[in-house]
């Protein structure tokens, strides 16, 4: 660097910048302006030093780039990224490496799907496995309950394996865990050739996936355990194939009991002695109350088809709101303020939840496209025709025949104990049974209870003997 002219309030300067490995550099004429300073010093010089070098590494190569930035001493800036519900939000797109060493993933209809396997040979290998524990000899899948994962029932796979003395298997649904976020639109693909195109947020690619994995485990029949929204799955799944289901387990089940209906039985009040002009006075009742419901179940058929036009109108509305930037943001936020929230919230005793619990419910978060998947699967539920051609589910609870478990806790916040009670009242021959100090997650909070409860069901039910107590992973 030489001076080229001094002149009051203003200094010329000829610049020869030459980074290493670089030949040439063509001189810069630069005209630096010192704000009013009328006498020039070198020390304005200096202090203007770092404004040339900028100046000059504006149009240079990457190299002198670096070299311009040692000349300074300059730092990049470090760039936080954002985080949900304290999660970085890292976009990962590739669900495998975020998997644990026992994690599984099998492709179904374009969804690569989370699953783990625990067979009951390899549950414990330390101790020798119990001939009286090896009779139940049926799998046993795991489906787990909204926000959810595999996650959810880490402490009682392997000894629900050593209580069937068969595999057990459970797997994320799409939209959660660490199972592919796909796009609903691009991913709807037929079962087989007739069927219409299926949504991988439906309740029904639930449940083919589950029908799915039956096979995948190369067995005649199955027990389901359902946790929370996951005993729909489970109900579904076996309405779907009753034949395929040997037993249902409901844990916590988010589904809405029916009300109590009491049957009005009519009997013959009238005596044969009754006069003439009362015959007549029936009669013509009869003939008011046939009009007049006639007239009912007209307008009843009228206001019906308004509303659902009305709710189609409003689903196709609010399904855009959700999926446009606005939805987005809302699902993110509500994740961000009240996902830690809510895991807390499901335990009796918020202070027993640990950090490894809260990581092992936030970490699919780290996953690209979480948001829209969720959102997808909320839409998914509001548009589901398929449920709506069914009959009414406090129809069908009736009809179940295979043998049944309700299990809840005493203080779940999220799905009250009563309702679970009355759920088991509506399904003919079920047991129930219920935690102490217990919330929504019995299988986390209370495994090694939650555990003695269906094997103590599973012998009776199978007839299996008494085996000896099964410890639950800690």
């Amino acid at each position: 660097m030489s001076i080229y002219g001094v002149q009051p309030n203003h200094v010329f300067l000829s610049v020869r910048l030459t980074p290493p490995k670089l030949e040439h550099r063509s001189l810069e004429l630069l005209r630096l302006h010192f704000n009013g300073v009328s006498k020039w010093d070198p020390s304005h010089l200096i202090s203007e030093h770092k404004f040339i070098a900028r100046a000059a590494s504006a149009s240079a190569s990457p190299m002198g780039s670096d070299y311009s930035e040692q000349l300074q001493g300059a730092k990049k800036p470090n760039v936080k990224s954002k985080r949900i519900a304290d999660i970085d939000q890292d976009e990962i797109e590739d669900p495998s490496l975020l998997a644990d060493p026992d994690s599984c993933f099998c492709e179904f209809n374009g969804v690569q799907l989370h699953h783990k396997i625990c067979d009951a040979d390899s549950s414990s290998p330390d101790t020798p496995m119990q001939e009286s524990a090896k009779r139940v000899d049926f799998p046993m899948i795991l489906l787990h309950g909204f926000g959810a994962s595999v996650f959810s029932w880490n402490r009682v796979m392997k000894p629900l394996a050593k209580a069937t003395g068969s595999k057990i298997l459970a797997f994320d649904r799409p939209a959660f865990g660490l199972t592919s976020r796909v796009n609903a639109v691009k991913h709807k693909t037929p079962v087989n050739q007739d069927s219409k195109h299926l949504n991988p947020y439906s309740m029904m690619f639930s449940v083919l996936a589950t029908l799915h994995f039956i096979d995948f485990l190369a067995a005649q029949k199955v027990i389901l355990v359902g946790h929370s929204a996951g005993a729909l799955v489970a109900l579904d799944a076996y309405f779907d194939a009753p034949e395929r289901v040997a037993a249902l387990i409901l844990v916590a089940p988010a589904i809405l009991a029916p009300f109590a209906m009491q049957s009005v039985v009519k009997g013959n009040q009238e005596s044969s002695g009754s006069n003439t002009s009362k015959n007549l006075f029936s009669r013509l009742s009869n003939i008011l109350a046939k009009f007049t419901k006639n007239i009912v179940q007209a307008i009843v058929y009228t206001m019906k088809g308004m509303s659902d036009m009305i709710s189609s109108l409003y689903k196709k509305a609010l399904s855009s709101i959700l999926r446009s930037s606005l939805g987005l943001t809302v699902i993110r936020m509500v994740i961000d303020k009240f996902g830690t929230r809510a895991v807390r919230s499901a335990w009796y005793d918020s202070n027993q939840v640990s950090d490894h619990v809260l990581q092992g419910y936030t970490k699919p978060l780290k996953l690209k496209g979480w948001d829209k998947a969720l959102v997808e699967y909320t839409v998914a539920l509001l548009t589901d025709s398929a449920s709506e051609s069914k009959p009414p589910l406090a129809k069908r609870l009736g009809q179940i025949s295979c043998p049944v478990l309700i299990v809840t806790g005493d203080t779940d916040r999220l799905v009250p104990s009563w309702n679970a009670e009355k759920l088991s009242r509506a399904i003919s021959g079920s047991c129930f049974e219920i935690i102490k100090k217990c919330g929504h997650l019995p299988q986390e909070e209370k495994p090694e209870e939650f555990v003695d409860i269906v094997d103590k069901f599973l012998r009776q039910v199978f007839g299996v003997a008494q085996a000896p107590r099964l410890q639950v992973v800690s």
